[in-house]
């Protein structure tokens, strides 16, 4: 499958799940709002992520992808499936034990992440209670994680990308029938842990029909087991250090005023559907491709691969980053402000939101670099990035916020995006595969400025539909619609002009590559 095709693939079924996100988030925030119980709620959501992208979609998977590859294109399949049914078996075991010991230390737990809530306040009592609940969803999701490796090798992309839509259904039924439960946090807690075992299932159903079969057995440390977990270690590292950065901001939050660790969660939410529709694709799609190319040392190959996703990402993350920053405060006025959730959460979750999306594009396009690392099993190199981005990222948020309070966080995350890639740059410039080709050269300033004219578009547009945004009912969704309309008719217009994308090229990047 070509690589655009195949991001493509993973994008719409992301974008799909994003909107079933958004259609989640607008109940949470009508339902449970911003306040303390909101606040327990995101840390216990946060808490299993937290390892679950360590473990299974950080570390694991940039590790396992690879070899998996490797063993499809050097050896066979049946070598390969033998490598993954030990590798399932050995992350049940001790997931399965890192569970139960979360589970019993879990008052400790949270002094740690969220220090800022005081011991016996419903804040403190409702995270804890609720991180029981959701903390096993680490060892559903990262099994599911695995078998969405396999299927991504195998170049079926589709069923791990849809498993987020499972996701967020279950936890809009939760809302829907939070009445049955003692708060609309259980609900969503429960709606979690449902959501882990119903996506397993369906990873699990989806590998078999690919002629995967699991061999149940006891976990054999092997040689590669050795060499996988020689690769996880700098990747565990380097994905704990990333991830280290959101718990940071949690920490940091769960010392400012009430509902601050909600206002970032509501304004992660809409900075996370570039960055994971965009993000995401790229990752899944690059990395298998990425790594078979370099592993029959095609060069060539690899260095398209390369410039084609970073092209991908400037083309959507750019936009994204600039509407977000525009007309941040229009849409969470009309997306979250209703029910529990009032203007002055709209005000803070706005500010958060703008400065999140200084560093959206960074973001994204760090993952093409670090995905080159990893597709060379290159570990090490992104962990003394994550590690130097991670210190800088906790002194900006704690000068920032001096400042700007809560939005400082934001601001110190977004610039550091920057200097990671910076970073990035620099540490992959000799490298023959990741360098920018003619093609990339040509777009990346018409991109620039296509997104610029679609920015002072939204602007202008903005202003001229600032009364219907702001009034109740039908108008302001009428509105946004019209809003969000004309930014995308004028950047598809700026693109098609300038010649940074032409409408012939969606054509050429859909169709299957015949040359060998």
């Amino acid at each position: 499958m070509k690589l655009a095709k195949a991001m493509a693939t993973v994008a719409g079924l992301t974008g799909l799940s994003r909107i079933a996100g958004f259609i989640r988030d607008i109940l949470t925030a009508a339902i449970l709002g911003a306040g303390p119980l909101a606040d327990a709620f995101f840390v216990a959501l946060k808490l299993p992520n937290f390892f679950r992208r360590v473990t299974a979609e950080g570390a694991f998977s940039v590790a396992f992808v690879p070899l998996y590859s490797e063993k499809l294109e050097k050896e066979d399949r049946a070598r390969a499936d033998l490598f993954a049914s030990n590798a399932f078996m050995v992350m049940l075991s001790f997931l399965t034990v890192l569970t139960l010991l979360a589970l019993a230390a879990m008052p400790y737990i949270i002094d740690v992440i969220a220090p800022g809530f005081e011991s016996g306040s419903e804040r403190y009592e409702a995270a804890i209670e609720l991180s029981r609940i959701t903390f096993p969803y680490l060892l559903f999701m990262s099994l599911t994680a695995l078998l969405g490796g396999v299927l991504n090798a195998l170049d079926r992309f589709a069923p791990f990308a849809f498993a987020p839509v499972l996701f967020n259904l279950c936890l809009i039924a939760a809302l829907l029938l939070n009445g049955f439960f003692e708060s609309a946090g259980h609900a969503l807690s429960y709606g979690i842990l449902a959501a882990g075992v119903l996506q397993l299932l369906w990873l699990y159903t989806s590998a078999r029909r690919q002629g995967f079969h699991l061999k149940i057995a006891v976990p054999r440390i092997d040689a590669d087991m050795k060499r996988l977990f020689k690769l996880m270690g700098p990747g565990i590292i380097g994905a704990g250090v990333v991830h280290i950065n959101l718990f940071a901001d949690m920490i940091i939050a769960s010392f400012l005023q009430e509902g601050s660790i909600s206002f970032l969660y509501y304004a992660d939410r809409l900075n996370q559907l570039p960055l994971g529709v965009v993000g995401i694709a790229v990752g899944t799609a690059l990395l298998p491709m990425l790594s078979k190319a370099l592993a029959a040392d095609n060069l060539e190959e690899g260095r398209n691969l390369f410039n084609r996703a970073l092209e991908f990402c400037l083309l959507l993350a750019l936009p994204a980053a600039l509407a977000l920053g525009v007309i941040a405060h229009e849409l969470v006025t009309v997306l979250f402000q209703r029910g529990a959730f009032d203007a002055h959460d709209t005000q803070m979750t706005s500010m958060v939101l703008i400065c999140y999306a200084i560093g959206l594009p960074a973001y994204i396009a760090t993952k093409v670099f670090a995905t080159a690392h990893w597709a060379r099993h290159d570990t090490k190199t992104p962990v003394k990035i994550s590690i130097f981005a991670t210190l800088i990222n906790i002194a900006l948020c704690l000068v920032f916020i001096q400042f700007i309070g809560v939005a400082g966080i934001a601001l110190g995350t977004g610039l550091t995006g920057w200097l990671q890639f910076a970073a990035y740059v620099r540490s992959l410039r000799a490298h023959p595969a990741a360098r920018f080709d003619e093609r990339f050269r040509r777009a990346a300033p018409r991109i620039i400025l296509s997104s610029c004219i679609m920015a002072a578009t939204l602007f202008v547009v903005a202003r001229l539909l600032q009364g219907m945004i702001y009034e109740p009912g039908i108008p302001k969704y009428i509105a946004l619609a019209a809003l969000v309309a004309s930014g995308l008719i004028a950047y598809a217009a700026s693109t098609h002009i300038s010649g940074a994308f032409k409408l012939t090229d969606l054509k050429r990047y859909l169709v299957k590559r015949t040359k060998t």
